[in-house]
């Protein structure tokens, strides 16, 4: 097996319950025995209908949610490299059991440095910050890691004009773009930083069709240096053109609505 097809991040036996404070503290079981496996340059796209919790197992992966139980494991093995360059490191830069890292218990802490390194997410909407540009939005992932302002600049202007952001917006704060301009936005800061792990949740959906091409073509080019995605696509013809594989939830979620969670 090739460094390509060995897994980069693993679950086994996977689990999700919430407790239902409000009433009585009831507990809701909503995933239950999910096993996946995600190599480095593959897009693994999450398979079922609506509200059956596919958000839910993304949340999970970017520490949103705790895992209930199970396993959840990132393999950074003799191939992986931390922030500081060196193989077979965590995203901290200190060495992991035989190069994995665990993240059902990791502390909160620990998953601040790991989504400034490893995991990127682009959700559905953009979390907007009061009076902060469209341009600096995108760039901040790339500050954050201590990366030299105007090249920072300048790889996020490129993205925004890529995904054809009218330059006329790049100084202003986007609270007032449109749901398409938003989700571009937000499109471009997360694959700006080049992460690892790339966590993309309906990232096409308020595109027309050019930008929909835009973005198969920046996950293509992912995929061709290695990061490994795992993604929810509605949009039938945007996942056949990304997707390696189809991981069908059936059977390992539960009946709650996700939008509830």
């Amino acid at each position: 097996m090739t460094s390509m097809n060995q897994p980069f991040l693993s679950a086994v036996a996977l689990e999700k319950t919430f407790t239902l404070h409000a009433q009585g503290g009831q507990t809701l079981a909503v995933m239950r025995g999910l096993d996946l496996s995600l190599a480095r340059g593959e897009c693994l796209v999450l398979a079922g209908p609506s509200g059956i919790g596919k958000s839910t197992l993304l949340k999970m992966v970017n520490g949103n949610y705790r895992i209930s139980g199970g396993r959840l494991t990132l393999h950074f093995g003799s191939e992986g490299q931390g922030r500081d360059g060196r193989t077979g490191d965590g995203p901290d830069g200190e060495e992991h059991d035989n190069g994995r890292l665990e993240l059902a218990d990791l502390p909160a802490q620990a998953w601040h440095v790991l989504r400034r390194d490893v995991i990127g997410y682009v959700s559905q909407f953009l979390r907007v910050v009061p009076r902060v540009s469209a341009r600096d939005v995108v760039m901040e992932p790339l500050l954050a890691r201590g990366a030299d302002e105007q090249e920072s600049r300048q790889r996020a202007e490129t993205l925004l004009a890529r995904l054809n952001l009218p330059e006329r917006l790049w100084s202003l704060a986007p609270g007032t773009f449109s749901g398409g301009e938003q989700q571009r936005v937000n499109i471009a800061r997360g694959f700006i930083a080049e992460h690892p792990l790339l966590l993309l949740d309906e990232p096409t959906a308020s595109l027309d069709a050019a930008n929909r091409d835009v973005v198969v073509s920046l996950i293509q080019e992912a995929k061709a240096r290695g990061t490994a995605m795992l993604g929810i696509f509605h949009d039938e013809d945007v996942r056949d053109r990304v997707a390696d594989r189809l991981l069908p939830l059936e059977g390992h979620m539960g009946t709650a609505s996700e939008e509830k969670l």
